[in-house]
């Protein structure tokens, strides 16, 4: 994967920060969201994949957005990790550009996942009598299908145009990670057609899944306000109002990474806003979606009351 006319065999990784008294106690903080992250989502697909009562369209969703949660953490948080603890913390050029395809293809696939979800709430709240023929199996592996392949999509179309690039000799990436905008900071070729991809490409991205979002949640509060019951209409709100946050966090903090001009964002500012989506939104997802949830609190009973051999 190494492009033919660059002279850039590895980059080095700045990380968070530059500050010594910093590095180690950002080390084991960040290495607790991470043990947080991995025990968090693995431990939310166990107890669906272990509990029959949980194989239904909504937590099917939320099994791939855990499954999801865990690989893009993963691509991420242990090359940031080394950042802490060596004085150089250096990537080669495959290896980056193999990051950087894997980080998009994950982040690109949760935001869509994220709009298979509204659109699921939207059909078990506004059409309850028809929710199970609607949200079929077939349609549920069809929905996934597609956010895997725009998933892909987005990631090709992206490390394609990197790969593109000549790097020459500055091969300092100010970022604990391969991402697009500090790469493109480090070519010494125009990144035009890099940056017009990023725009168009980011627009779908986050435009699609937050239209469908929006429209989702827009007759979902039309239903719910149609509701008589107090208590039936506090529990959907309930239900929302966790996901319209997480939602929130995840798209605001990727919109203002990528849909601002990067002379109007410092790299240091944009480090910082990434690091929402990048580690602390998958940390947040178990907790956020399931844990508030009472069925995944009576499957985690049950789970925990069985005994090993039984």
């Amino acid at each position: 994967m190494e492009a033919e006319n660059s002279s850039v065999t590895e980059f080095i990784l700045a990380g968070l920060t530059n500050q010594p008294g910093l590095q180690l106690p950002l080390f084991f903080l960040f290495l607790g969201f991470y043990v947080v992250t991995v025990v968090g989502n693995l431990g939310l697909i166990t107890l669906i994949g272990l509990n029959s009562h949980l194989h239904t369209p909504m937590y099917f969703f939320l099994f791939n957005l855990s499954f999801i949660d865990f690989c893009y953490s993963t691509v991420i948080t242990p090359k940031m990790l080394m950042s802490f603890v060596l004085r150089k913390n250096i990537i080669s050029y495959a290896g980056c550009m193999t990051q950087l395809f894997f980080f998009l293809f994950f982040v690109v696939s949760e935001s869509f996942i994220l709009s298979a979800m509204a659109y699921d709430r939207y059909a078990a709240i506004c059409n309850p009598l028809v929710y199970m023929a609607t949200m079929s199996p077939q349609v549920c592996l069809l929905l996934l299908l597609g956010v895997y392949v725009m998933g892909f999509a987005g990631a090709m179309a992206h490390t394609a145009c990197m790969v593109r690039l000549t790097f020459c000799s500055k091969n300092l990436v100010n970022h604990y990670m391969c991402d697009i905008l500090p790469l493109l900071e480090r070519s010494c070729t125009s990144t035009y057609v890099n940056e017009l991809v990023v725009f168009v490409v980011v627009g779908i991205d986050i435009g699609v899944p937050t239209v469908t979002i929006f429209i989702s949640y827009a007759l979902i509060l039309s239903s719910i306000l149609r509701i008589h019951s107090t208590k039936g209409r506090s529990k959907a709100f309930s239900t929302c109002s966790s996901h319209i946050i997480a939602v929130s966090l995840f798209f605001g903090s990727g919109a203002f990474m990528y849909l601002k001009p990067s002379s109007l964002l410092p790299m240091n500012q944009g480090k910082v806003s990434s690091l929402f989506y990048t580690i602390i939104v998958p940390m947040l997802n178990p907790l956020i979606y399931s844990l508030r949830n009472k069925d995944v609190k009576v499957a985690l009973k049950k789970t925990l009351r069985k005994k090993p051999f039984s």
